[in-house]
């Protein structure tokens, strides 16, 4: 088999198959880890070297209980506070769907179609028959969580960009924001990509939700049977150069990153992302401050890290995130 190495330096149109780049073998910490291997002492080391000058810090996790009002039968964060010895202490107790909220996507959070086989599979050719055995943990969240993510972010402010430019949309809408633009504002930004990088892009859900939608507006999405949501367009240019850009992972304030519903029936991005590639992808991330800071300080790259639930199993977790300038 191809080695880890020269799969991740092959580019796109040279791959034996884009859509199943599965490395190491079932159940293996290389198989949990996905594209995450990427992140090496090597290159957290150089990342925090350039990028921590100031110690700024910045969190980009939204509120636990955002959306209040989740389609998808998604159901809204719960907490309760519950005393401890006759009040002298207390307790709280939480339900919630991690998808609900700042989240990211594991490799058990979507599958993809393979030809001469009718079930859909996942990462590394898992099952949803293993996904469903409590006892089995393959691809689970605890990989993620056992090493953390760190290294070198990079904010593509497509929000800002497209309200300077007059360009108006809804981010409840099928608003695709095109490669040529987030192209566009990385050069305009002098954004050089490295390998390894973890890529952000806001197109302003959050702030919508916040400051603009009415509770009624809210109600109306989270009941609407089919729901759209601006995102990144899905294209086979895009899968190109997130692959040979090398990032280590993606995310977003957008519900699903990519535009939905798909606009093309050829490609979803999740497929190849997730099942394929084993990269992880953030959605619902509160990049506010962070946009705010990368403007004041006039520098769009900054040092990340993740600390992700250590749920042996887990399908998604919430990003408990922070950008260090």
């Amino acid at each position: 088999m191809t080695n880890k190495q020269s799969l991740f330096d092959t580019p796109f149109d040279q791959l034996p198959n884009p859509k199943q780049v599965w490395m190491g073998v079932p159940g293996s910490r290389e198989e949990g880890l996905g594209k995450l291997t990427m992140l090496t002492p090597e290159v957290v080391a150089a990342a925090a070297a350039t990028e921590i000058k100031t110690g700024r810090r910045v969190t980009m996790a939204w509120e636990l209980t955002k959306l209040d009002y989740p389609n998808l039968n998604r159901q809204p964060c719960h907490h309760r506070i519950v005393p401890l010895l006759d009040g002298v202490a207390f307790d709280d107790i939480y339900t919630m769907n991690p998808q609900q909220s700042s989240q990211w996507d594991g490799l058990r959070h979507f599958s993809q179609k393979v030809p001469g086989r009718s079930e859909r599979v996942f990462y590394g050719g898992t099952t949803a028959e293993e996904i469903n055995d409590r006892n089995n943990d393959r691809i689970g969240m605890q990989h993620w969580a056992r090493e953390g993510l760190a290294g070198r972010g990079v904010l593509i402010d497509y929000a800002t960009w497209a309200e300077k430019r007059g360009i108006q949309y809804s981010t409840f809408s099928n608003h695709q924001v095109k490669l040529r633009d987030i192209l566009q504002i990385a050069n305009e930004c002098d954004i050089v990509f490295h390998r390894g990088d973890i890529l952000f892009v806001r197109i302003g859900v959050t702030r919508e939700w916040d400051t603009v939608m009415t509770r009624a507006q809210k109600q109306q999405y989270a009941d609407d049977a089919n729901p759209q949501h601006a995102g990144v367009e899905a294209t086979v240019d895009v899968l190109r150069w997130l692959w040979d850009t090398g990032f280590a992972a993606i995310a977003s304030d957008a519900i699903s990153w990519e535009v939905y519903p798909p606009q093309s029936s050829d490609i979803f991005l999740h497929e190849y992302v997730l099942a394929g590639w084993g990269m992880p992808i953030g959605e619902l991330f509160d990049l506010e401050a962070l946009a705010r800071t990368c403007e004041e300080l006039q520098r769009w790259t900054f040092f990340v890290t993740s600390a992700p639930l250590n749920m042996p199993g887990g399908v998604s977790s919430p990003p408990n995130a922070m950008a260090i300038f």
